[in-house]
């Protein structure tokens, strides 16, 4: 399904417009998507039967192992 393109009604809306990307959005992290963030973090680590708190060097060594595991 296509949506359609934005178009801008004066160049001030024009300038805010330009402003809405993902990378802002990232950078900016509302708390709607720290938090949604949190809740996949946490289905994604249940899924793997993981738990919710591993750092990222954890997860990491856990999927390289998976991964070696599968591999071999």
């Amino acid at each position: 399904m296509r949506y359609p393109r934005l178009v801008a009604r004066d160049e001030e809306c024009a300038g805010q417009l330009a402003k809405r990307t993902l990378t802002n959005l990232y950078n900016q992290r509302p708390t709607w998507l720290a938090l949604a963030h949190e809740k996949l973090d946490a289905a994604v680590a249940e899924a793997y039967g993981w738990p919710a708190d591993l750092n990222e060097e954890e997860i990491l060594a856990r999927l390289l192992a998976l991964n070696l595991e599968r591999a071999g």
